[in-house]
């Protein structure tokens, strides 16, 4: 079942008011935990945990963004 414009619209706002501030609490806290856990982390590694965690949060919501910025008559 494929999600209306409107939406879709609707829930990618929802998405990065809510969703992507609590999504980046929670990276923090485990890259504070593998910090406590394996000491800190060589600065290409820790940058490599950010980007990967940062392509991580979209990949299940791409559908979710497709087209939302077009005009609703595009669909």
């Amino acid at each position: 079942m494929s999600l209306s414009y409107k939406a879709r619209r609707r829930l990618s706002l929802l998405v990065l008011v809510v969703g992507l501030p609590l999504y980046i609490v929670i990276a923090v806290t485990l890259t504070g935990w593998l910090d406590a856990r394996f000491g800190r982390l060589p600065i290409w590694a820790e940058l490599g945990v950010y980007v990967g965690l940062g392509f991580l949060w979209i990949a299940p919501l791409k559908p979710v963004f497709t087209g939302v910025g077009r005009a609703e008559g595009d669909d």
